[in-house]
């Protein structure tokens, strides 16, 4: 398999998760901007829809969208413990977390990245990333370590990314101790730094 990624994007979580994997993979770096690959390939032309991440399969297919490659790699390698079983109610909270921070916490962030966001574009998006931010705190309080089962899980990989970006956009997460210290707890993880080590993101 191969991951086409940007530094720091989305794309990290499924990049942490096939590390989690323990199996081998391939990564391929994308300017989105200009729709190339680092090898210079043209990345629209695998990925009409122009963003990461995208995986190509073992048989050159191409699979999108973030929260569909999480769970496939988790599906692919059931041994690495990165989802609960399919059918279980378990399985079916991890796949609302992976909902959530999809359509809501991670577009709260898109003004924040947006070339041609205004100041009050930026502002608001803060305002709306703090109330996301709140509904976490406090699923959090009732001392779970990750967000379901109390195993490390796709969506933790994806919340940790997306709430990371905070610390690149002016978010300061003292006021959120229990996601600051979720955010603290997944970093360490043997997976996400080898990823980010990987993508230039750490020594």
């Amino acid at each position: 398999m191969k991951l086409y990624y940007k530094p720091g994007a989305c794309s990290l979580a499924s990049h942490i998760a096939l590390h989690e994997s323990g199996r081998p993979f391939d990564i391929e770096a994308v300017d989105t901007v200009a729709g190339r690959t680092e090898g210079g390939a043209d990345y629209r032309a695998m990925n009409p829809k122009g963003y990461v991440p995208a995986l190509r399969l073992e048989d050159g297919s191409i699979l999108t969208e973030g929260p569909a490659i999480l769970q496939y790699i988790a599906d692919r390698h059931p041994e690495a413990g990165l989802a609960p079983v399919p059918g279980t109610l378990a399985r079916t909270r991890m796949q609302e977390q992976l909902n959530w921070i999809g359509t809501e916490l991670h577009k709260a962030f898109g003004p924040l990245f947006r070339e041609g966001s205004t100041e009050a574009d930026k502002a608001k998006a803060r305002i709306d990333v703090a109330g996301k931010f709140d509904l976490i705190e406090a699923q959090l309080e009732d001392g779970r370590a990750w967000l379901v089962a109390d195993q490390f899980s796709v969506a933790d990989a994806y919340l940790f990314v997306v709430a990371n970006w905070a610390n690149f956009t002016g978010i300061d997460l003292v006021g959120w101790p229990r996601l600051a210290a979720f955010v603290d707890r997944s970093a360490a993880h043997p997976s996400a730094q080898a990823a980010m080590r990987a993508e230039g993101l750490i020594q």
